[in-house]
């Protein structure tokens, strides 16, 4: 939903915490979610690990937010899904990739799973209650982290933040509405006086009544 962008966002960000570089992690140096390898992909910096890790740590709120919109947001095609569902798909995907995520929300909806979110996976995602599609997805978020190698370390960390995100998402499916309605148009008033004619339509009436008077009383006209 196009509207809950920032929402989602402030939420994600509460997850991801500020700069860390910790040596189990593949990301390696990471500032609000954003990683080292990812700053250097968006900035075009090749190779990447040409980019001083202070920029990584330096980098502002307005850029972390362009980034998160642009290869996030939008990838996982976040304004087009519903209230709640974007949220849990767009997290996931800032913590597993895209890819990733939009294949599990796919699988659950009976889709064939490219990792990509067209016509038929938005008209699939439509037929699926949010409360019941959202718990699905989190669900299986869950069962592939548990999977990981490196779940005994970030494991605990991992389970609260999809915990957080399961009742946030839920939240907003319940209480935003999908779409907005469309402003009612106003009802006409009941019998509404027609426009009166001016005055040169009025005398060019009575001189076409006057003229069809004359030739009907000469039998021309019936």
């Amino acid at each position: 939903m196009e509207s809950n962008f920032q929402r989602s966002l402030t939420a994600v960000l509460a997850h991801e915490g500020g700069y860390v570089d910790h040596p189990q992690d593949p990301g390696g140096a990471t500032n609000k979610g954003i990683t080292h390898k990812t700053l250097a992909s968006w900035r075009k910096v090749s190779p990447w690990w040409s980019l001083p890790k202070s920029e990584v740590k330096s980098i502002s709120n307005a850029e972390v937010a362009a980034i998160y919109k642009a290869r996030y947001w939008d990838d996982v095609k976040g304004d087009d899904l519903p209230p709640g569902v974007d949220y849990a798909v767009f997290d996931f995907a800032v913590n597993s990739g895209p890819f990733r995520s939009v294949a599990y929300l796919q699988e659950i909806v009976g889709v064939a799973p490219d990792g990509r979110i067209g016509p038929l996976t938005l008209q699939a995602v439509e037929q699926w209650d949010s409360v019941a599609l959202v718990e699905a997805l989190c669900g299986k978020r869950m069962s592939f982290l548990k999977r990981l190698s490196t779940w005994s370390t970030f494991g605990k960390g991992w389970s609260s933040r999809v915990t957080g995100v399961l009742r946030l998402a839920k939240d907003m499916a319940i209480t935003m509405p999908a779409k907005p309605a469309a402003p009612a148009k106003p009802a006409a008033a009941p019998d509404t006086p027609k426009t009166s004619k001016s005055p040169l339509a009025a005398a060019a009436a009575l001189l076409l009544a006057g003229l069809y008077g004359f030739l009907k009383s000469q039998g021309i006209l019936p």
